[in-house]
């Protein structure tokens, strides 16, 4: 009963959040005169990002690498099969050129930079981290001077700047709240699924994921419902590009991060990769430039697919 109640005020907390960093980001972008994709890529992404940034760094250091690994690829499949699914099946997303120039190969560079320090050794060394990080940088300079929207976005008229003392106060309390909202989340869901004896890699990919994701499925959700597109897809395509460049950089130059169950080299990243590649040709068809519900259930599909194969 606790691990449940823990669970739905997780719940209850991360909305709340979602909500208030998204107003936060609107009132930002339009004070900064930035495009609101870039602010989605940077701002709302870290935002959503720190769970699994706390929850990677925390498991490394108390000995559960495979939770800290799996948490992060996880969370990158849960971003795009299940978050980003039920985005575009609630309603279409346009993209413009920049999407598939410049977000799409970076996230894709990324994974690929994670995969291969990984998949020979088996370990994310110190010196690997600074690489990523250092790459994290590299991006944001060139977001914040040269990125143009990629989203067709539909400007709503409540679009009103707000003084900067409540921008930042919306932006603080929205990122603690999901922090805190995630934190009760996987606190609850972990207690739930440790009660069936699973291990730390099937946790961290299945339930831990899934919890560490809702902070970016409820400022998506919440974005795209308020037409706010542009916001919602760079929030998750910056996700994932901060949960590699970011999460693992960062806990890696903490303590390097070895990996347990070789299950996370042999089936969770393939996973990763292939999700991750699925979205270009989906972009362009059936029809060009456009994510629909179709894609949705595509991508839908394929992560309900990968989780019954990780449980089976």
């Amino acid at each position: 009963m606790e691990n449940l109640l823990f669970v739905v005020l997780g719940l209850g907390l991360l909305i709340a959040g979602g909500n208030w960093l998204l107003k936060s980001a609107v009132a930002l972008s339009l004070r900064l005169s930035i495009p609101k994709i870039v602010i989605g890529m940077t701002v709302v992404s870290f935002a959503t990002s720190a769970p699994e940034l706390i929850v990677s760094v925390k498991a490394a250091l108390d000995g559960f690498p495979d939770l800290a690994l799996a948490n992060v690829v996880g969370s990158n499949i849960a971003n795009l099969g299940l978050v980003l699914a039920i985005t575009i099946i609630l309603g279409s997303i346009d993209v413009r050129k920049s999407f598939y120039s410049t977000d799409w190969p970076v996230m894709m560079v990324a994974s690929l930079l994670f995969c291969g320090f990984v998949y020979f050794d088996g370990v994310l060394q110190q010196y690997e981290g600074i690489i990523l990080v250092s790459c994290l940088f590299l991006f944001l300079v060139y977001l914040l001077r040269f990125q143009q929207t990629a989203v067709v976005d539909e400007k709503p008229e409540d679009d009103v700047p707000l003084p900067l003392y409540r921008t930042v106060l919306l932006l603080g309390i929205g990122g603690t709240a999901l922090w805190g909202g995630s934190e009760l989340l996987i606190k609850g869901a972990v207690g739930m699924a440790s009660a069936f004896g699973v291990s730390d890699r099937i946790i961290g990919i299945t339930v831990v994921s899934i919890g560490t994701s809702v902070p970016e499925l409820a400022a998506s959700v919440i974005a795209v419902l308020k037409k706010e597109k542009a916001i919602s897809l760079g929030n998750l395509i910056g996700s994932n590009i901060f949960n590699l460049l970011a999460v693992l950089g960062i806990t890696a130059i903490i303590t390097p991060i070895n990996v347990v169950d070789k299950g996370l080299l042999y089936n969770d990243i393939f996973w990763m990769l292939g999700i991750s590649f699925l979205i270009l040709p989906l972009v362009f068809f059936p029809k060009g430039l456009r994510l629909g519900w179709k894609d949705g259930l595509v991508l839908l599909a394929f992560y309900v697919t990968f989780v019954y194969m990780t449980l089976k």
